[in-house]
This record gives C-alpha cells, sequence and structure tokens, in this order.
C-alpha cells in the first residue's frame, strides 16, 4: 500500500457512517475512488430496494475522496453541494460507488460518482452524482 492510499483509509476508518452502512474501500488511486456496502436489511426503503440514502453516503464519501486524492498531505476537504440523480431502483447484493474527479480547481474540486447495483457479475446503473468539494 503505499502513502497516499494509507491516508485515503486512515481517514475513511474515522467515518463512523461508513462503519455503520457496512462498506468498504475498494480502490484508491489519484483522482478515483471506489466503496461499496452491501444491501442491508437496516437500509431498504419501503419497497425494498436499497434506500436513496445509502447510494448518496457512498457516492459522496467517493467523489470526495477522490478529491482528497489530489490534495496535499495535510489537506482535508468537505462537500459544498451534491446532485445526485436516481436512474433505477437499487437491487441487489450491494452497490459500489465509484467517484472521479472532474475538474480540480484551487478554491473548489468538481466531482462525480456513479453508483451500481451489484448482484453476482450483473452490474446495474443506479445513480449518478455530481458535486463540489473544498479544501479546509
Amino acid at each position: 500500500m503505499n502513502d497516499l492510499e494509507s491516508r485515503i483509509r486512515a481517514s475513511f476508518d474515522r467515518q463512523s457512517m461508513m462503519r455503520t452502512l457496512g462498506a468498504r474501500l475498494e480502490s484508491v488511486g489519484p483522482g478515483q475512488v471506489a466503496i461499496a456496502a452491501p444491501i442491508l436489511p437496516g437500509s431498504l426503503q419501503q419497497h425494498g430496494a436499497g434506500h436513496a440514502g445509502l447510494a448518496f453516503s457512498i457516492g459522496d464519501s467517493a467523489a470526495g475522496y477522490a478529491a482528497l486524492t489530489l490534495m496535499p498531505e495535510e489537506a482535508e476537504v468537505m462537500t459544498v453541494e451534491m446532485k445526485i440523480n436516481l436512474m433505477s431502483p437499487a437491487t441487489g447484493d450491494r452497490l459500489v460507488a465509484e467517484g472521479r474527479v472532474i475538474r480540480p480547481g484551487r478554491r473548489i474540486l468538481v466531482v462525480a460518482a456513479d453508483v451500481w447495483a451489484e448482484t453476482g457479475n450483473r452490474r446495474k446503473h443506479v445513480a449518478m452524482l455530481q458535486g463540489t468539494m473544498i479544501p479546509v
């Protein structure tokens, strides 16, 4: 594990929300982070699909950590705003959010994430997020 990945994993491990959701950091690279979470009985909506809050939470975190990979070691980032498009019910075994940096600015970073529902080797695109992060 390199220094960048160690720094991102240490920050991720401090997020109690991600622990509550059962989320794990799947991959870390410059400008890209993937986070996966099981669709647990406690994160379902009334129709039996994964709640939009689960998709938003891991998508926001994946996009934020993608931004953090491009920041200096001492920096942190916070979400300024985030929009989500829900495209399909989140049915499956788990959700995977793939975050990426669209534009790394000095004052704000434009980010995005795609969220996929997975069952076995099948994937369905269920949500897209776009937003901005600010260094803090």
